[in-house]
Formats: C-alpha cells, sequence, structure tokens
C-alpha cells in the first residue's frame, strides 16, 4: 500500500512502585518492558521505588527533562489503600490529563476481571512533552493496558489516530511564536 507508514519506535521508561518488591522480583516491570522491546521501542531506563508522593513526582520530573525520554509507564500505587500514591504524584506533573485512558482501561479490564476493574485508578496524562501512565502493579494488568491500549495508541502505524503522531507538537504552548 502506498500510503503505509514506518513503524516509529519510542524510548519509554518504566518505573515500578512497590514498598515489597526489588528489581529481581518485579515481574509487572518485566512484563512491561518484553512488551515494548517486542514491538521494537527501546527501554530508556528503568528504576523501581517506594510508595512515596515526592520520590515518584521527582523520578517523572527527571524522566520527563531527559530529552531521551518519550514515555513513561509506572506500575504498582494505583489502588485504593492509604500507601497506593502514584496516581497523586502524577496528577503533581500533569500538564494536561488524558481522561479517557482511565475509562478505556477499565473497559479493557473489565473484560478480563469484571466489577473488579472498578478499583484500579489507571490514569495517563502529559508534561513537557512526555506521555505518563500509571498502570496497576499486577503482570495482568499491565499486559492488558499494553495489549489493549498502548501497544496501538505507541503505533506510528495504527489509524485514524494514535498518540505518536501529535508527540511533537505536545510542548508548542512552550515554544515561542
Amino acid at each position: 500500500m502506498a500510503d503505509e507508514r514506518a513503524f516509529i519506535p519510542l524510548r519509554i521508561a518504566v518505573l515500578t512502585v512497590s514498598d515489597s518488591r526489588g528489581l529481581a522480583e518485579d515481574r509487572s516491570g518485566d512484563t512491561l518492558v518484553g512488551r515494548l522491546t517486542a514491538a521494537g521501542h527501546m527501554l530508556a531506563a528503568r528504576d523501581l521505588l517506594p510508595d512515596d508522593r515526592a520520590a515518584i513526582a521527582g523520578r517523572l520530573r527527571d524522566w520527563i527533562a531527559d530529552p531521551g525520554v518519550d514515555v513513561v509507564l509506572s506500575t504498582g500505587g494505583t489502588g485504593l489503600t492509604g500507601r497506593d500514591v502514584t496516581v497523586e504524584a502524577h496528577r503533581d506533573v500533569y500538564e494536561k490529563e488524558i481522561d479517557a485512558f482511565g475509562t478505556v482501561f477499565t473497559i479493557v479490564s473489565m473484560q478480563k476481571i469484571g466489577t473488579s476493574a472498578v478499583q484500579s485508578r489507571a490514569t495517563g496524562g502529559v508534561a513537557g512533552g512526555t506521555y505518563l501512565f500509571a498502570l496497576p502493579g499486577s503482570p495482568g494488568a499491565c499486559r492488558d493496558a499494553w495489549d489493549g491500549i498502548l501497544a496501538a495508541q505507541l503505533d506510528y502505524r495504527h489509524r485514524p489516530c494514535n498518540f505518536v503522531e501529535i508527540l511533537p507538537r505536545l510542548d508548542e504552548h512552550l515554544r515561542r511564536k
């Protein structure tokens, strides 16, 4: 087909938020790394932090400021308990929230876990020209988010639209006219 688009690999950082796991036991982070690299994207960075709002927001800000990071995927800390602060940390740095991401994640998740999907607060947003997505801490939820949403939206070839095609314009409000 003459109008076929070429794949554009993105540089994706993965952050796991957990008080109880180290990188050696990080199955959710491993799931995301495996899926993003299998799709042809590059792992830009990887880290694991405890459930600490300031530390999470700080790492997000570091990666937002890094021109070598296009997308940040975090896993863990999106639930309802007192220690779950990842969503709040993400919202501390968002310039714009991608409201429909959480809704679509719930729809995808309901097909697998039914009404238990209501307990997730998965979220997405944009800051400094970088996409940020907070996913639940289970490998299944990470698979669902990647396979059901992110694989297509982070692929420039996906039609009718995708996140990649507007990536160069995310920070246009910061440029002088």
